[in-house]
């Protein structure tokens, strides 16, 4: 049941690939069909892109990067190239474009690009890593709630054990070099083959980071970048492991005024009384789990049902707890659950280094539990990369050098990438970036929220170019 609810929580979705031969070239790729996958795909076409598996050799070994292009029809109007990357890390974005377009992409965007997706290296098509996880590793999830320092402890063996699964998997060659350097690098390439002297960029949650990494190395070849759910300029650290718990915070209270505005769900009639309880379904579910819903699944189902706009399923969710039921896993969850993990660890814990004493995340358990009680003592807990290798190269430093071109747009009660981090990416940016605040909760703000205000000015951005002053949006009803 945990397993069947981590799934239904991760969207992934990939496509067959076409192969174009070594030799191929900009311009002579050998676009084929891609099949259906969880969205329909009728104009999408798919190829694989040769990639230097360690840029440092570019000769050496090389890996796949399965790419897809879902083509501008009007000839008149197309500017270039938009390259997409939905988050992560972990999780193909090969059908990405389509899903773009299913959610209403303007026809204005959608003639001016081409639009781009990608499975990121190490994920799905794109030469897959595994860490040979088992059913029960995946279970626990990214979140395990600590009680106290005996939990980090016992979390602490598990992430040992997954790290040296990891290290000893088939794919452990491929460890050091799945980085977002080496993913802006391969994005590079994907250009050079495309034929296209810059790239534009849409890239949400994780995929600010990637985007922010991108521009920050190759600038002259950056044209109009939007960074939508954003990371902080350290991306995927521990600071923005625990901003969870952050996110949680700033998020929750919608919630709370949502459920308690529908008696109906029986959560309480006040906000206070829905975050009261929170906590005793949550102690409740520790205690007696229901189907395997234990309080830190709870937790985490919690956390996923914030990312919404619309919150009326986790009020379901929690009426359905508060009677005895579990919440319905997918009749058909989604596959590659394994190797998204893989993946995530390896790009998590390859990008920076984190800390390797128990203690210290003992003390940060301690610390969050009470900054954040809603999730701060799952989110400051110890993972994989507290065992892994050293990163094989420093993270690249984002700062204000390059061209005025980056659009970042950002809700402020985003759970997953909260407003305190966007505005650090910001700082660092500099002159380089201006950025849309939306009075609005979830996560991802274009497109899959409804302010008209902030989707306009993203969208007049990417066809036109024009780029507003720092602007905040007011709620709209």
């Amino acid at each position: 049941m945990r397993k069947a609810l981590l799934a239904a929580a991760i969207a992934v979705v990939g496509a067959t690939t076409v192969v174009p031969t070594a030799s191929a070239a900009p311009n002579a790729l050998n676009w084929g069909p891609c099949p259906a996958g969880a969205f329909p795909t009728p104009d999408l076409q798919c190829t694989t892109v040769k990639v230097p598996l360690d840029y440092r050799d570019p000769g050496g070994k090389t890996i796949d990067v399965a790419v897809s292009r879902l083509p501008s029809k009007n000839p008149e109007k197309r500017r270039g190239v938009l390259l997409t990357n939905p988050g992560g890390p972990g999780g193909g974005g090969l059908d990405y474009p389509q899903l773009l377009k299913l959610v209403k992409l303007p026809q204005d965007v959608l003639d001016t690009y081409d639009i781009i997706g990608f499975d990121p290296r190490g994920v799905a098509h794109s030469t897959p890593v595994t860490c040979d996880l088992t059913p029960e590793q995946i279970a626990v999830g990214n979140l395990p709630y600590a009680h106290g320092p005996a939990d980090v402890v016992k979390q602490a063996a598990l992430a040992k054990q997954e790290a040296k699964q990891c290290a000893e998997a088939e794919t452990a060659s491929m460890l050091p070099h799945l980085t977002t350097a080496n993913t802006a690098r391969d994005m590079d390439r994907i250009r050079t083959v495309l034929g296209e002297p810059k790239l534009s960029f849409l890239g949400a949650s994780y995929g600010t980071y990637l985007g922010a990494v991108y521009t920050t190395l190759f600038p002259e070849r950056s044209d109009r970048i939007v960074l939508d759910s954003n990371l902080g300029p350290g991306g995927y650290d521990i600071a923005a492991m625990r901003g969870f718990g952050r996110g949680m915070e700033d998020r929750f209270p919608d919630f709370a005024k949502f459920a308690a505005a529908h008696p109906e769900y029986g959560l309480g009639t006040t906000p206070a009384q829905v975050t009261a309880k929170f906590h005793e379904l949550a102690a409740r579910l520790d205690r007696t789990p229901i189907e395997g819903i234990t309080g830190t699944v709870f937790r985490g189902l919690t956390f996923s049902g914030l990312y919404s706009t619309d919150l009326t399923q986790l009020a379901k969710d929690w009426q359905g707890l508060e009677e005895g039921r579990a919440p319905k896993p997918p009749a058909d969850p989604p596959t590659g659950v394994e190797n998204l993990l893989a993946s995530r660890f390896a790009v998590i814990c390859g990008d920076s280094a984190w800390p390797r004493s128990i203690a210290s995340y003992q003390v940060d358990v301690a610390v969050d539990r009470i900054r954040y009680p809603l999730l701060g003592a799952a989110s400051a807990n110890i993972g994989a990369c507290a065992y892994w290798a050293p990163p094989a190269e420093p993270p690249v430093k984002i700062t204000g050098r390059g061209p005025a071109n980056v659009l970042m747009v950002q809700n402020e009660r985003d759970p997953g990438t909260p407003l305190s981090g966007a505005r650090k990416l910001r700082a660092a940016f500099g002159e380089r970036a201006r950025m849309v605040t939306i009075d609005q909760g979830g996560h991802g703000a274009y497109l899959f929220g409804p302010n008209h205000c902030g989707n306009t000015l993203v969208t007049e951005f990417l066809v036109t170019g024009k780029r507003p002053a720092d602007t905040y949006c007011a709620a709209e009803s």
